[in-house]
């Protein structure tokens, strides 16, 4: 059994361990920018989730007896967009289309161009340093299948 990472989580020849380290720090910060854009889409699904809601406490409020106070909700808030000119879906959209494309863009770039497009190098090495080699539940890669 081979007790050492897979082909594609070694460090091709001539690769420096500063380089290592750069792309190590940059898929960091591409981790980083992907919880935030989860946490945009949370952001989306709770604010529609809202406005449906709101929706509903309109009704309940027309039914209850006071339907001036449901017609100003509704004119003024139901729908309402959250940021000027904009519903959440287009916040998203144009997240995705300007900064988040052009960061997984330059993330990509940086590795096809300097170690050949292979992924996560820096944790691999971290795991090579930080597991025990040869106890249970330290093993290199996942079993054969």
């Amino acid at each position: 059994m081979i007790d050492g990472p897979d082909e594609a989580h070694q460090r091709p020849a001539g690769v420096d361990d500063a380089t290592v380290e750069a792309l190590g720090k940059l898929s960091e910060a591409l981790e980083v920018v992907e919880h935030a854009r989860g946490l945009l889409y949370g952001f989306h699904r709770l604010t529609g989730t809202a406005d449906l809601a709101l929706g509903e406490a309109v009704t309940l409020l027309r039914e209850s007896g006071h339907p001036e106070l449901a017609d100003r909700i509704d004119t003024e808030l139901v729908g309402r967009n959250v940021i000027d000119g904009r519903w959440t879906f287009q916040v998203i959209e144009e997240y995705d289309r300007g900064y988040y494309e052009t960061f997984r863009r330059f993330e990509q770039e940086a590795r096809d161009d300097l170690v050949g497009g292979r992924r996560h190098l820096f944790e691999a090495e971290m795991k090579e340093d930080r597991r025990s080699h040869g106890r249970p539940h330290h093993e290199a890669r996942p079993p054969e299948r």
